[in-house]
C-alpha cells in the first residue's frame, strides 16, 4: 500500500513539471513584440557628381606698410582693422632731420645754377675775345670745362634734392592702396632705424575681392580641358559651388574660366586660382574654403539620406531589410552630398533596396523587425 502511494507522489511530481515546462514562454519574441523601425527607399535621379578640394582664400592686394626712414614714430592715424583708402596718412615720423637735408639741398642746388651761369657767361666771353686774339684757345677750353662742370654739379644737386625729398616723404606713410589694414606693429613713441632696412608697421589687405588657390590632380584638369567646346560642360566650370567652414549670408561660386594653373613635377598636381568678387565683406584673406568641382553627370544616380549611413572600422555602412523583414549590414561605396541631405551612393545597393532611416543604434544584423514606409 505505501508503495503504490509512492509511485503515485512520482506521477504526479512529473505530471506537474510537464505542466510547468508546456506553460513556459518561448525562447523567440512573438510577432507582437517585433519592433517597427522607418525604412526608405533610394531615391533615383540625375545628378552632377562632385568632386571636394580643400582650398584657401588670398587677398587681391596684400602689401606690408614700412618705415624707410629713421626717427621717432609720432603718430598713428587709423582704428586697428579698419578700411583705409588710398592715400590717407597712416602713419609719422619725426622729419627734422630730412627737412633740414630737403633744406640743404636746395640751397646746393640755388648755388650750383648760378656757378653755372657764371661759368657759361664767362664762356661765352671768352669765346669773343679769342675771335679777336685776345685770349689763347687754352683758356678758351678751360672756360669751356668750367661751365660743364657747374652744369654737372646742378644735376647732382638735383639728384641730392630728390634723394633728400624722398626721405622726407617717407617721414609720412600713407596707403598704397585701399583696403583692410591690421594694427601697428610699432607703438606711437618708438624709435625706428628705416634707413637700415625697412621696419614693418602693419600689413594691409586689399579685399575688395578675393583669390580661392586650390590643387587639383592632373586628372581632373584633363577632364577641365576636355570640357572646351562643350556648352553644357562648360557651364559646370562657370558655377563651381563653393562652402566655408561656416555658413555665410551669401552664397559663392566660382567661375573656372578665370584659372591659373602650374604644373607641379613632384606631386603631379595642379594649383588653381580663382578670384570672387567681395563686395558683401564676408570674405577674409586665409579663410578655408572647399572647392566642390565638378566631374560628371550621372543620369540615374542612387541617392539615400546621409544621416542613415554609418561609418566602422571598415567604412561605409547602410542597415537594409530584406524579404524576410530582417536586418542586414550592409557596406556601402559612397559619392558626393546632393542638396546638403541626400547622398550619392555609388555600390552596395539597388534602387529597389529598403534602407533603415532612424533608430540605428537600435537595430542589428539579423534582428527581424516590421518596416514602416517613410518618404
Amino acid at each position: 500500500m505505501r508503495h503504490l502511494t509512492i509511485l503515485q507522489y512520482a506521477c504526479a511530481i512529473a505530471v506537474t513539471a510537464v505542466a510547468v515546462s508546456c506553460g513556459r514562454k518561448p525562447d523567440h519574441k512573438t510577432g507582437d513584440e517585433v519592433p517597427s523601425v522607418d525604412v526608405a527607399l533610394p531615391v533615383v535621379d540625375s545628378v552632377t557628381l562632385y568632386k571636394t578640394y580643400p582650398g584657401y582664400a588670398i587677398a587681391n592686394l596684400t602689401a606690408q606698410v614700412v618705415g624707410r626712414v629713421n626717427g621717432t614714430l609720432l603718430s598713428k592715424n587709423f582704428e586697428s582693422g579698419s578700411f583705409v583708402t588710398k592715400g590717407q596718412v597712416l602713419f609719422t615720423i619725426e622729419s627734422t632731420k630730412y627737412r633740414d637735408a630737403v633744406a640743404q639741398a636746395q640751397a646746393a642746388l640755388t648755388t650750383a645754377k648760378s656757378e653755372y651761369a657764371y661759368a657759361s657767361r664767362q664762356y661765352e666771353a671768352l669765346k669773343k675775345a679769342f675771335e679777336s686774339d685776345a685770349v689763347s684757345q687754352m683758356e678758351v677750353i678751360q672756360g669751356q670745362s668750367n661751365m660743364e662742370q657747374a652744369q654737372a654739379a646742378i644735376k647732382n644737386a638735383q639728384a641730392a634734392l630728390g634723394i633728400a625729398s624722398t626721405n622726407l616723404a617717407y617721414c609720412t606713410v600713407r596707403a598704397p592702396f585701399s583696403g583692410h589694414i591690421t594694427s601697428g606693429a610699432v607703438d606711437v613713441g618708438n624709435y625706428i632705424n628705416g634707413e637700415g632696412a625697412p621696419v614693418k608697421l602693419a600689413t594691409l589687405y586689399d579685399d575688395s575681392s578675393v583669390i580661392i588657390a586650390f590643387s587639383i590632380e592632373d586628372a581632373q584638369y584633363e577632364r577641365m580641358a576636355g570640357a572646351k567646346g562643350d556648352p553644357e560642360k562648360e557651364a559646370l566650370y562657370r558655377n563651381v559651388p563653393l562652402s566655408f567652414s561656416e555658413p555665410l549670408p551669401h552664397e559663392y561660386t566660382a567661375d573656372l574660366s578665370y584659372t591659373s594653373p602650374a604644373v607641379d613635377k613632384s606631386t603631379g598636381t595642379l594649383d588653381i586660382h580663382v578670384r570672387l568678387d567681395n563686395s558683401y565683406g564676408e570674405l577674409r584673406p586665409g579663410m578655408y574654403a572647399t572647392v566642390n568641382l565638378p566631374y560628371g553627370n550621372e543620369p540615374e544616380a542612387i541617392l539615400v539620406k546621409d544621416a542613415s549611413i554609418g561609418t566602422d572600422q571598415l567604412g561605409k555602412y547602410l542597415y537594409v531589410v530584406n524579404d524576410s523583414d530582417k536586418v542586414v549590414y550592409t557596406p556601402v561605396e559612397v559619392g558626393g552630398l546632393y542638396h546638403d541631405s541626400l547622398r550619392v551612393v555609388t555600390k552596395g545597393i539597388t534602387p529597389g533596396t529598403r534602407y533603415v532611416t532612424s533608430a540605428l543604434l537600435k537595430v542589428r544584423d539579423g534582428m527581424p523587425v516590421k518596416p514602416v514606409t517613410v518618404k
